[in-house]
This record gives structure tokens, C-alpha cells and sequence, in this order.
């Protein structure tokens, strides 16, 4: 199973956010939009980083702040892991695995055209195991 097939199943909408906006409303826009992510692309529309929730988390464990005050910028993690359409269910749930993260961007010709999440991938392979199973059951049977 490749990306591709996940966000046909999903909505391929990429929520975003600007380096310049504060955490405080960054999060309420997760919070409205019920994601646990937010790419975060600057004034011209290039992809800089990400923010996560884990990204807050891990802001407010380390220090207290006025949420209203720190930037996205500040908090976001720089480094963006992306995936391609063509990218395999088991590769990208490998690089997931590896580099400890919970959200891939996906990216088509340069451009991020989806974002797909660890419970988006488990969804996927759960109902590719399902539909083998019954194949199976089915030719057992008969």
C-alpha cells in the first residue's frame, strides 16, 4: 500500500501555521481543527518546520512561559521528515519509527500535498490485514 492510497481515504488538507504567530494561537487552531499537527510555513510560503503537540508539551515541561508571548518559531521543530505519494505504508511507518516522530508531511513534485499521522498509517494496515484475512478465510472455506 502506498501514501497515495491513505489520502484518497482522508482528507489531503494541510493545516498551517505562520513562524510569527504565537504558541497560544497556534494551539487553539489544533485545538479547532482537531490535529495534532500544524506545518508551519513562512510569509512566502515555504515550509519551515512543524509544530506538534509534543512540541508544547515538551515547552511547557522545559520552561513556563506566557503562551501569548513565545512564537512558533521558538517551539517548532526545524527539522521536517516528508514522504512522497509514492512512499510505501511500511517506509514511512519505518521513518516514524526511527526518527521518533508522529506526523509526516507529504510531498508531490516539491509541493506538500497531505499530511498523514502514526494512527493514519496503523488505520491503513489494519484494514489491509482485515482484507487478507478474509481472502484467506474465504479460500480456506472453500
Amino acid at each position: 500500500m502506498q501514501i497515495k492510497d491513505i489520502l484518497t481515504q482522508k482528507s489531503s488538507e494541510v493545516f498551517t501555521v505562520e513562524p510569527s504567530k504565537s504558541l497560544i494561537s497556534a494551539v487553539k487552531d489544533m485545538y479547532k481543527k482537531k490535529v495534532g499537527a500544524l506545518l508551519v510555513k513562512s510569509e512566502t510560503g515555504e515550509s519551515v518546520g512543524i509544530l506538534t503537540e509534543r512540541d508544547v508539551l515538551r515547552f511547557y515541561a522545559k520552561q513556563s512561559g506566557d503562551a501569548n508571548k513565545v512564537l512558533v518559531a521558538e517551539v517548532m521543530t526545524k527539522r521536517l521528515f516528508v514522504e512522497t505519494l509514492e512512499s510505501t505504508v511500511d517506509n514511512a511507518k519505518f521513518v516514524m519509527t526511527e526518527k521518533r516522530i508522529r506526523h509526516l508531511p507529504i510531498v508531490d513534485n516539491g509541493k506538500v500535498v497531505g499530511m498523514i499521522s502514526i494512527g493514519d498509517l496503523v488505520k491503513a494496515k489494519l484494514q489491509e490485514t482485515a482484507v487478507e484475512a478474509k481472502y484467506l478465510s474465504d479460500y480456506i472455506a472453500s
